[in-house]
């Protein structure tokens, strides 16, 4: 079988009796691999508690709440194949949301609904820099329908709640508040950082990765992602997966903008070192050779000791994009993930020195992974 990560066509899909891959969008008509099941989510019992509004949630959405099954792990250091898991939401009459993460290891995946049924997958398209993918199913129970991504911007303390299989504990719910908003989330082995991140206080367990993070509309305010610990969890944002899957669906990938740049908030250490009244904007460290920024925004020139921390000085410092205010590097990144194509003008307002100037950038494409 292909590895799916270098194929979006590759099968997904495996059959109970074995993995059995062969590539989608041929001649051949599409084999339906699902196979109808039962699950106790449907035993219809007496005297039941009377709940609460998150119970009428929970009824109205979690049959449309996948658990991802991924085969062909392979251990980096043994070779052995094992298995993972994760969770997914339905996005449409066909397509299933979940992590990049999720899948990114494996080399075949089947779903399986609250209501017992299992189905294969199709891989459509994945993006390592938002953590999504999209799987088209073979199989979609009627009662299950498509979530919405909510488009208003989450709150800090709204009402929130995480559908998925924390642990393999399918069809479970946690509810908490928005905990934080905005939050960039910087993950060790992957290159770039994640923007515009909802945070929460929702128990997120592993498991949970790829399953909806709702409000108390049923829209879907995030994509979870991830545990931080006790009393934290986040999500990729709404905002930025309604940029992303509609084009994971139509082409396979997302081009992210990019700058080429190294950034750093200015805090009081960097505003003492360079001489400045505010400790607002964002200093540019470094310049990517070759990119969009090289000849057009001067980098920190060297660094001093402030409490034995290395400060950038000398460099240019963002102070707003397109003539929208940029505090920190939080809003750079996400003016850039949500306000921004590749190919677009950048006008940037900037502190140089003692002088305040204004330079436009044509922003190109984030690189490939390998680049």
């Amino acid at each position: 079988m292909n590895d799916f990560r270098l194929d979006r066509r590759s099968l997904l899909a495996a059959a109970s009796a074995g993995l059995a891959g062969a590539v989608a969008g041929c001649a051949e008509p599409r084999i339906d691999r699902s196979i109808e099941g039962s699950s106790s989510y449907d035993i219809d019992r007496e005297n039941l508690a009377d709940g609460s509004v998150f119970t009428d949630l929970y009824t109205e959405l979690i049959e449309s709440v996948t658990q991802v099954r991924v085969f062909g792990i392979k251990d980096p250091n043994t070779g052995a194949e094992g298995r993972g898991q994760g969770s997914g939401f339905l996005y449409d009459e066909r397509h299933v949301v979940t992590n990049d993460h999720v899948i990114a290891n494996g080399e075949a995946a089947d779903l399986r609904y609250i209501t017992g049924d299992w189905t294969g997958t199709t891989l459509v398209g994945r993006d390592y820099h938002s953590d999504l993918a999209v799987l088209e199913v073979d199989h979609v129970p009627e009662s299950a329908t498509p979530l919405s991504l909510t488009d208003r911007r989450p709150v800090v303390g709204q009402q929130v709640a995480a559908l998925g299989n924390p642990l393999g504990f399918e069809g479970s719910m946690s509810a908490g508040i928005v905990s934080g908003v905005d939050r960039t989330l910087t993950v060790s082995e992957r290159r770039f950082s994640f923007p515009n991140v909802v945070q929460t206080d929702a128990a997120v367990n592993p498991g949970n990765s790829g399953g909806p993070l709702v409000d108390l509309d049923g829209e879907v305010v995030g994509v979870v992602n991830s545990g931080g610990g006790d009393n934290m969890g986040f999500a990729i944002s709404a905002a930025l997966a309604e940029r992303v899957v509609p084009e994971l669906i139509e082409s396979g990938s997302y081009d992210h903008s990019y700058m080429g740049v190294g950034l750093r908030s200015v805090d009081r250490l960097v505003a003492e070192a360079n001489d400045l009244d505010e400790a607002t904007g964002v200093m540019i460290t470094d310049v990517v050779s070759e990119s969009a920024a090289e000849g057009v925004i001067k980098p920190a020139s060297r660094t001093v000791r402030r409490r034995n921390e290395p400060i950038p000085v000398g460099g240019d410092i963002v102070l707003a994009m397109d003539g929208d205010p940029i505090p920190d590097r939080h809003a750079l990144e996400t003016h850039l993930a949500l306000e921004t194509r590749p190919g677009d003008r950048l006008t940037l307002r900037l502190r140089r020195g003692d002088r305040t100037i204004t330079r436009d950038l044509t922003l190109g494409k984030r690189p490939s992974l390998s680049a």
